[in-house]
């Protein structure tokens, strides 16, 4: 747990190097309110369609790349689904993610559908980097499994499949498909860094639900 929490670290430190280029010089600056996440949701949703999975055209500058992690869970399949599924319980995973704002909440052709921005406050040269991650959730409850498309600067979209899978009545195995689309020149950071940060969580929600605090 201490590795990935380093890896973390390390990753988003430089995230703070790639998000002040992007969008100005580093600075303490003061959480959006909750109807300004709303609107920059969904200008995000309307701008850059990052729900569309489509892989980036050639010579567009940008690329793709996918990766996997998987990991056991102690628990039974329908407590560790239910737990490991609902985003406010990936709070406190990561020192740096610390608000999840819901914009909107359905249920539609049976699955619940989730839109909400991560608040995430990166350390800086004593300053703090806030850095909005506005994501699309799609959980099937029937079938054990969701699916988040998310946009953050400098327009990095992922899509991720996490599939939950009883291995025995008490081990669950959840399996997280990843996907990163990101400018060339930032793909292997990108992966890196998105790789590092969900193996992080995957253990702390780990940790959380076979000691039943969620």
């Amino acid at each position: 747990m201490k590795k990935h929490l380093r890896l973390l670290s390390a990753q988003l430190l430089a995230a703070a190097l790639v998000l002040t280029t992007f969008s100005g010089p580093a600075r303490a600056e003061t959480p959006d309110s909750d109807p300004q996440l709303a609107a920059e949701w969904q200008t995000a949703w309307d701008t850059y369609e990052f729900y569309k999975n489509t892989p980036p055209l050639p010579g567009s500058g940008r690329s793709r790349a996918n990766d996997s992690i998987s990991i056991t869970i102690n628990a039974p399949l329908k407590r560790v689904f239910s737990a490991y599924s609902d985003i406010n319980n990936h709070l406190g995973m990561h020192s740096f993610l610390k608000r999840v704002v819901t914009h909107q909440s359905w249920t539609q052709f049976g699955k619940r559908i989730n839109n909400f921005t991560a608040v995430e406050e990166i350390p800086y040269e004593g300053s703090i980097v806030v850095s909005n991650t506005h994501a699309q959730q799609r959980i099937d409850q029937d079938d054990f499994y969701y699916e988040t498309d998310t946009w953050s600067l400098p327009n990095v979209v992922t899509h991720q499949k996490i599939v939950f899978k009883k291995l025995t009545a008490e081990k669950t195995q959840v399996t997280e498909y990843l996907t990163f689309d990101a400018d060339t020149t930032l793909i292997d950071f990108v992966v890196a860094g998105g790789v590092s940060s969900h193996e992080a969580t995957q253990a702390g929600l780990k940790q959380a639900i076979e000691n039943g605090d969620i």
